[in-house]
């Protein structure tokens, strides 16, 4: 049994930054690979970044490629998405993910463990 508690949504402007974070209990975060998800209203829910076990290889999405950065600190139990340059299209509940292996962290049915989520609005 694995808890994620994501935090650091909110409010801000075109061209602003904000930084999320999942805090996760349970077993350790190295035994998953993790990944950020989003979901606007009235979409589906979107595949944004994903991080390797150890954090030695990262993906993402093209539509945030040079903007965010996912990264990892194991010791902390604590997983991140650095969002730069945001924009409106941006705007969406953002979700904290773990899966048993890197190369299903990007399916939505390969996750195992979600977080509630914490909304990112970006206004223009």
């Amino acid at each position: 049994q694995v808890q994620l508690v994501e935090s650091g949504g909110g409010l801000v402007q075109a061209g602003g930054s904000l930084r999320l974070s999942c805090a996760a209990s349970g077993r350790t975060l190295t035994n998953y690979a993790m990944a950020w998800f989003r979901q606007a209203p009235g979409k589906e829910r979107e595949f944004v970044a994903a991080i390797t076990k150890l954090g030695g290889t990262t993906t993402y999405v093209d539509s945030v490629k040079g903007r965010f950065t996912i990264s990892r600190d194991n010791a902390k139990n604590t997983l991140y998405l650095q969002m730069n340059s945001l924009k409106p299209e941006d705007t969406a509940v953002y979700y904290c993910a773990a899966a048993a292996a890197y190369g299903i962290a990007t399916r939505a049915d390969g996750v195992d463990y979600w977080g509630k989520g914490t909304l990112v609005t970006v206004s223009s």
